[in-house]
């Protein structure tokens, strides 16, 4: 695939004013893929693991934690810059994600039930989401550590880190973060869709959104705060106004 890297630009593994990538961490050095893939492969493999699992949705989400975060916080989070260039606007961008997310539902309350958003190859639309037994205080608040400060890091580093890069350049560490190229920039977006099932409709408008303020920003550590803010909202919604549907 073509791609617009600058030859004077200096390749930039996590955007700007970013640490320079670990040496010497183990298992970090086993592969250049490790600390972009790993946590959303472990994540993905815990999570869906977790019906045949005899442990508790409570404890799915504790070795979710426990196997997940310390790889972020010791391979992971040395290949990007925490510290966001566009703090403010990244807040904004996030509540728009949030009302994009839930605004089809409000707006056409029967929208889910259509035939292209709950079928056998993007999976059914969930109308009870999580269980009654699942609603309680350990819980949410175990969901909601998973999904604001663990699923916004993981997944963007994957999908945008990663994803976004190696389609346009197999040795993706050299191509700088927030290249824009269109094939690379569309099919991250279309996967990421796929990866939310039923909701792949609002997943693909997320995805644009994000993929366009990397662009925008060549900040990995914004396009996580917004998608977390995104979270975040959606997390608040589903507990104080009881759309658990939200959480499947």
């Amino acid at each position: 695939m073509s791609n617009s890297l600058n030859a004077n630009e200096a390749p930039t593994p996590g955007g700007l004013n970013s640490p320079p990538p670990p040496s010497g961490l183990f298992p970090c050095n086993w592969h250049p893929w490790f600390p972009w893939v790993a946590p959303f492969a472990l994540y993905i493999l815990i999570m869906s693991a977790g019906p045949y699992l005899p442990i508790s949705a409570e404890w799915n989400h504790i070795l979710r934690l426990l196997v997940v975060t310390p790889i972020v916080l010791f391979c992971s989070r040395k290949m990007f810059s925490a510290r966001p260039v566009q703090p403010v606007a990244s807040i904004l961008v996030g509540i728009v994600v949030f009302a994009l997310w839930v605004g089809p539902d409000l707006l056409f309350p029967e929208y889910r039930h259509h035939w292209l958003l709950s079928n056998s190859i993007t999976g059914a639309y969930d109308p009870v989401g999580t269980i009654e037994a699942n609603r309680t205080p350990v819980y949410m608040l175990l969901r909601i550590l998973v999904s604001v400060l663990l699923v916004p890091v993981i997944e963007e580093l994957f999908w945008r880190g990663f994803v976004m890069r190696i389609l346009i350049k197999s040795d993706f560490l050299s191509v700088p973060m927030g290249t824009y190229a269109r094939e690379a920039f569309w099919i991250t977006a279309i996967l990421f869709a796929v990866e939310h099932g039923a909701y792949w409709d609002v997943g693909l408008l997320a995805g644009i959104a994000y993929n366009a303020w990397l662009v925008r920003t060549r900040s990995l550590a914004d396009t996580i705060l917004a998608h977390a803010v995104t979270n975040g909202l959606l997390a608040v919604y589903v507990i104080v106004l009881g759309k658990w549907v939200y959480w499947p």
